[in-house]
C-alpha cells in the first residue's frame, strides 16, 4: 500500500472490537516477531492531561540526548501526528510500509478464524514496530481508553508508570465510581515499575492506585506535594511555577498543565534511579519547548483566540479555572459537544466566560447535534445560534467577538478550527 492506501485501509477498520485491545495488539506483535521486547516505555494512563504528560516526557528525554519515541492519541490536523520521533512525525512512505506488515497480519490472523483487530490495535502496532526499527532508547506510550484491557497494554517493559486526572469518563466502558475507573487506568502497572500520581485526585481514586501500586510490587510511588509547588504572577494564559526546587515555563497554560508538569518532573527523576541520565537542566528545557496543539492554545493575543480539545467536565472545569485565572469574560464562543461527555455540566461551568455562543456539530458519529446542544445551551446562554457548518460558525464568531474568541467542547471540533486557524 502506499501511503493513501494505507490511511485509508487503517480508518476503514472498526472502532468497536469484539475482543479487548490487548489481546489483539499482543497477537498482532506475536505475528510480528515482538518489536516491542527490545524498548523500554514510559506509559501514561488517566482521563485529562495524559497526552500532555506523555509530550513533555518525550521532550524531556530528547533533550537529555536520547532517542525518543511519543505515541500519542488522538491526532489534531496530520494523522502522523500519533507517531513521533525526536518530536518529527513519522515519513509518509515508513507509515505506508509499516501499516501493510500490519495488515498482512492482521489477514493471517482472520485466516485463523481471528476477526477482531480494530484501527487503534493496527495504529500501536505499526508505532512499535517503527519505533523498533528505529532503535529507539525509550518511548512514551499513551493509552487510548481506560489502561487494563487497552492496545498499549500489550508492551511489558515499562520503566515508569504515570497515572494522571481521574475523571468520570467512559463511564459505561470503564465503570461509574472512580474506585473502578483508577482499577481500569492501573493496569498498565507492571511488576518492580515506579508510578507517579497526578497530585490532585479524588480519594476513591488516590486509595484503588495505592493498592494497584502495592500489588504490583511497583518500585516506588511518586506523589508530588501542593506544598512543593510556588506560582508565580505573570501575563495572562503565562504558566511560570517553582516545583520542588525546579523553575520551570510550562508552555501550556493553567494550574492542572503545572501539575501535569510535575508528573512529568517526577518520572524524570523515576528514570534516573531506573538507570537513564536525565540533568536537571534536561527538565527544564524539555517542558519549556514541548509543543502540543488544541491544548487551551493561544492562537492569537491581539485578538484573543482560545483553541481547546476539553472534551468533558474536568476538561471544561480547567479550561474555566485558566478563563478565570486570566481574567477574561464576554467571550463569544463556538461549541461542539460529543454525546456522554456531560454537554449541560460542561456549558454550565464555561457560561460566566461566555457571552455569545454558537453551537456546532462536530465531525463525529457521536455528536450532539447544533440544535440539540443550542437547547441545551438557553438553560444557561441568553444569545445562542446552531449554525449547520464550523467555518461558518467561525466566521460569523470573528465577525461579531468583541473580548475574544473561545472554540471548545471536543478535539474533533478543535481539529476542523485549527485548519481555518493554522494554515
Amino acid at each position: 500500500m502506499d501511503y493513501l492506501q494505507a490511511v485509508e485501509w487503517v480508518h476503514g477498520l472498526p472502532r468497536i472490537a469484539g475482543h479487548c485491545g490487548v489481546e489483539n495488539t499482543g497477537l498482532l506483535l506475536e505475528k510480528l516477531g515482538h518489536p516491542e521486547k527490545d524498548l523500554r516505555f514510559i506509559h501514561v494512563a488517566g482521563t485529562n492531561g495524559k497526552g500532555s504528560v506523555t509530550v513533555m516526557l518525550a521532550s524531556v528525554l530528547k533533550e537529555a540526548g536520547y532517542k525518543v519515541g511519543c505515541n500519542i492519541s488522538p491526532y489534531v490536523l496530520d494523522f502522523r501526528e500519533r507517531f513521533l520521533l525526536n518530536g518529527e512525525m513519522i515519513q509518509e512512505e515508513v507509515l505506508a510500509r509499516h501499516l501493510t506488515r500490519v495488515r498482512e497480519a492482521m489477514e493471517e490472523l482472520q485466516a485463523e478464524g481471528w476477526d477482531s483487530i480494530v484501527e487503534f490495535d493496527a495504529v500501536t502496532t505499526a508505532a512499535l514496530l517503527w519505533y523498533a526499527e528505529e532503535k529507539c532508547d525509550i518511548v512514551c506510550l499513551e493509552t487510548g481508553l481506560g489502561g487494563r484491557l487497552d492496545s498499549t497494554n500489550a508492551v511489558q517493559n515499562t520503566l515508569v508508570a504515570c497515572i494522571t486526572a481521574i475523571g468520570k469518563d467512559h463511564t459505561e466502558l470503564l465503570g461509574d465510581t472512580y474506585e473502578k475507573i483508577a482499577f481500569e487506568k492501573c493496569g498498565i502497572l507492571k511488576n518492580h515499575c515506579a508510578v507517579v500520581v497526578y497530585p490532585v485526585q479524588p480519594q476513591e481514586a488516590m486509595d484503588e492506585i495505592v493498592v494497584r501500586a502495592q500489588k504490583a510490587n511497583c518500585s516506588q510511588m511518586v506523589v508530588p506535594e501542593l506544598q512543593d509547588f510556588y506560582f508565580y504572577k505573570g501575563r495572562p494564559f503565562e504558566n511560570r511555577i517553582n516545583y520542588g526546587g525546579y523553575g520551570l515555563q510550562i508552555p501550556f497554560p493553567g494550574k492542572h498543565q503545572a501539575y501535569n508538569a510535575s508528573v512529568v518532573v517526577e518520572a524524570a527523576i523515576a528514570l534516573t534511579d531506573k538507570g537513564l541520565d536525565v540533568p536537571d537542566d534536561a527538565i527544564i528545557e524539555g517542558i519549556r519547548k514541548a509543543r502540543f496543539p488544541a491544548r487551551i492554545e493561544i492562537l492569537s493575543q491581539n485578538p484573543l483566540i482560545i483553541l481547546d480539545g476539553a472534551h468533558n467536565v474536568d476538561g471544561a472545569k480547567a479550561l474555566a479555572d485558566t478563563l478565570h485565572t486570566a481574567k477574561v469574560q464576554d467571550l463569544t464562543a463556538v461549541i461542539g459537544i460529543l454525546n456522554g461527555k456531560g454537554a449541560d455540566q460542561m456549558l454550565q461551568i464555561l457560561s460566566p466566560y461566555i457571552r455569545k455562543l454558537y453551537t456546532v456539530t462536530p465531525d463525529s458519529p457521536r455528536a450532539i447535534t447544533a440544535q440539540q446542544l443550542a437547547e441545551i445551551a438557553r438553560r444557561f446562554y441568553s444569545d445562542v445560534t446552531p449554525v449547520s457548518t464550523v467555518p461558518q460558525a467561525l466566521q460569523m464568531a470573528r465577525s461579531e467577538m468583541e473580548n475574544g474568541l473561545l472554540v471548545c467542547g471536543s478535539l474533533y471540533l478543535a481539529s476542523e478550527a485549527r485548519k481555518v486557524f493554522v494554515r
